[in-house]
């Protein structure tokens, strides 16, 4: 719940934050603007945070995450939330995954990124595919809204109040 949230130690605020995006930079912020009146506030600030990260710390968060179409390993929450928000993939679909993938990394040096929850496994694979098309700016506009809506998600979970 939020008010659990909001009274957490500053660590421990950190550490739950770094589930939902992995910057540091990010878990800082936010845990330090609590405590929050709502949901919303909450979900604003976490916005902003991620659209103020340097680049850097963007990519720090981009470290954490699988590769679409792969298995996340792991026990941890985000491991689990990672599985959850890529089962739209099907088996079929990986090795095609697989390959844009390697291009999409070949062309902007970070992994792709796509909020894939609701998304199945083809509609991930064309946007990737149209994402190729992206100049590296519009590319990292793009990247930034995704991690954005990716955090909103995983925040509504940490908070008890998502799906």
């Amino acid at each position: 719940m939020l008010t659990d949230f909001n009274a957490r130690s500053p660590a421990e605020a950190e550490a739950d934050l770094l589930a939902c995006c992995a910057s540091r930079a990010f878990a800082g912020k936010v845990a330090a603007l609590r405590p929050y009146a709502d949901q919303e506030r909450l979900f604003d600030a976490a916005g902003a945070a991620v659209q103020e990260l340097a680049w850097d710390d963007v990519l720090e968060a981009l470290s954490a995450h699988p590769r679409i179409g792969e298995r996340p390993g792991g026990d941890g929450r985000e491991a689990s939330w990672s599985r959850q928000e890529q089962s739209g993939v099907e088996d079929g679909l990986r090795a095609a995954l697989a390959e844009g993938n390697r291009a999409y990394e070949e062309r902007f040096g970070h992994v792709y990124l796509v909020c894939a929850t609701g998304l199945t496994g083809a509609q991930m694979l064309a946007r990737l595919r149209e994402r190729l098309g992206n100049d590296e700016e519009r590319e990292r506009a793009v990247v930034r809204a995704e991690l954005a809506a990716i955090t909103r998600l995983r925040l509504g979970r940490l908070v008890g109040e998502g799906p």
